[in-house]
Order: structure tokens, then C-alpha cells, then sequence
């Protein structure tokens, strides 16, 4: 892995496959990546363009993704999607497998079957008994193949490696579901999943439950209802909540003013938004950029 070469106060890291090792994946030990030079780097605010899919053996590891920290105990497994925020804890005691990867590395079809771009899937996940065994076992092969060069040409070699991501990630994928469809509802499940496709892409335009009701076609009540039962929460809790991470990446990632920071999501002027920013994260824009900046 290596970072972007822009001066940022969080940097972007590109991946960066290891020589004489194929593009678009990459499987170590923690213990590996402790050992590496730029390990360090791993405790600040970075935000990755690649996926970071982790299996914890032993240990405890804290590990912060999009300003939420969590603690991993032997047993979770933490996916990291292309473009959030994240930063490592200490790393000392902790063992497992890690595998990075890009999204383009799997073909469309697993991508869309694994759900590669649900940005709001689950950091951490809490197998039960068999599911996790099927994962780790798929991990643990993955892990081996990439390890051996020797036997295959290159090429084969790759697709190997290809298939037994894909295998992986579907399997990662559905370590939890849904709560919608674990109580079988299957149309709650559809009316939330068109109403978060409608967040992640008008959240700027509009935070008002009424609108998306209005141009999904269903009641503000039925929006609601399905996003509790999906999400856990309510539609406005749920709009405010995507506001609040996308305002909270621009003002850690970058060094736009409030003002042009509330303009693009959507606020009148910065005193609007600042009043939002704080009723919902606690701390004023500034306070919290500071805070991020500080290392804290």
C-alpha cells in the first residue's frame, strides 16, 4: 500500500500490489503487517480506494471506520469499503488474516451477488457457528493459494486467486442479513433498499422524509417502518445520519470552509449548518476538525 502523493489531513491510499505479486489482491497475517515500514501509518486517519476484509484469530483489536470506533473480539470479521475513513489500533497481540482488494478484481456478477458497494453493510460482523467456519475456510484457502507462485503459470494463478475471492466474499457477505429479510419480509426489504439508493443519491438535495415518500411512491410511515426494520432506525434518523458522515468526511479530508461545506450539502448558509452539525454529532464543525487533525 502506498499514499496519495497530495498533501491532505487524510490521505488517500491507492493499492499498490507487492513485487513479483499479481494486481488486485493481496492476503497477509496481522503479524505481517506489523512488520511493515509504513505499519505506522495504519494508526492515522486514512481512507483506502480498496477494500479491506480482516478475519481476528487472537487478541482484541480496536479499529475506527467512518469516525466510529469498534472493538474486534476473536472470532469478528471487519469489512472496510473503498472510500471510507478508517484508522487502526494497536496491532500488538492481535492475529488473524487480512485480505485487500479492489472491486474491479471480481467480475460484475459476484460484485453485484456480494454487494461490493453496499456502503452501509456492517463494519463488523458476528458469525454464527457454521457460517463462520464456511468463511474461514474459504479465507484459509485464499490464503494458501496466494502464497504459492511456484505450480501455475501467472495467469492461472490469477484466476485462481479470482475465483477463490469471489467464494470469500459472498460468503463474508452473508455472515449477517438483513433484519428485514431475517424476519422474512421481503417487501420491507425491497422498499428500504430503493429508499437508501435514494439517500446515498439526493441526501444533498433533499433531507426531508416527505420527498423521498413522495417520489418512491410510498408514505412517509412506510418508509420509516421499513428502514427500522432494516437499519434499525428511522428514515429521518437515517437521512440525517448520511448527511452527518458525508459532512464529517469533507471537513477531515479536506480544507473547504463551513460555508462551502454546508452549500454542498444542500444548508442555506453555514449557520444552518452548523446548528445541524451540532444538535446530531455533538461538537461544532470546526471542534470536530480540530479533533481529527489533533489525532484524537
Amino acid at each position: 500500500m502506498q499514499g496519495s502523493e497530495r498533501a491532505e489531513s487524510i490521505p488517500e491510499v491507492q493499492f499498490s500490489a507487492p513485487a513479483g505479486r499479481p494486481a488486485g489482491v493481496e492476503v497477509m497475517t496481522l503479524a505481517e503487517l506489523r512488520a511493515r515500514a509504513d505499519a505506522c501509518a495504519l494508526a492515522v486517519p486514512h481512507r483506502p480506494g480498496f477494500h479491506h476484509l480482516l478475519a481476528l484469530d487472537a487478541g482484541r483489536l480496536s479499529h475506527t471506520v467512518d469516525f466510529r470506533r469498534y472493538e474486534l473480539a476473536p472470532g469478528d470479521w471487519l469489512w472496510v469499503r473503498p472510500g471510507q475513513v478508517q484508522h487502526f489500533g494497536d496491532l500488538a497481540g492481535a492475529q488473524g488474516v487480512l485480505v485487500l482488494f479492489e472491486s474491479r478484481f471480481l467480475d460484475p456478477a459476484t460484485a453485484t451477488a456480494a454487494r461490493l458497494e453496499d456502503w452501509y453493510g456492517p463494519a463488523v460482523r458476528h458469525p454464527e457457528d457454521a457460517a463462520g467456519e464456511a468463511a474461514r475456510a474459504a479465507l484459509d484457502h485464499l490464503h494458501r493459494e496466494f502464497g504459492a507462485l511456484s505450480g501455475l503459470p501467472l495467469e492461472a494463478h490469477l484466476e485462481v486467486l479470482r475465483h477463490l475471492l469471489s467464494v470469500l466474499v459472498l460468503r463474508a457477505a452473508h455472515l449477517v442479513r438483513d433484519a428485514a429479510e431475517d424476519a422474512g419480509d421481503c417487501a420491507a426489504t425491497a422498499t428500504f433498499l430503493r429508499f437508501r439508493d435514494a439517500v446515498e443519491r439526493d441526501f444533498a438535495v433533499s433531507r426531508r422524509v416527505a420527498d423521498y415518500a413522495r417520489a418512491l411512491g410510498y408514505s412517509p410511515r412506510t418508509l420509516s417502518r421499513a428502514t427500522e426494520a432494516a437499519a434499525g432506525t428511522g428514515a429521518k434518523e437515517f437521512i440525517d445520519r448520511r448527511v452527518v458522515l458525508e459532512a464529517k468526511r469533507l471537513l477531515a479530508h479536506g480544507d473547504l470552509p463551513a460555508a462551502r461545506i454546508a452549500r454542498r450539502l444542500g444548508f442555506e448558509d453555514a449557520t444552518n449548518f452548523s446548528k445541524y452539525f451540532l444538535h446530531r454529532a455533538g461538537v461544532t464543525p470546526i471542534a470536530f476538525r480540530e479533533s481529527v487533525r489533533g489525532g484524537t
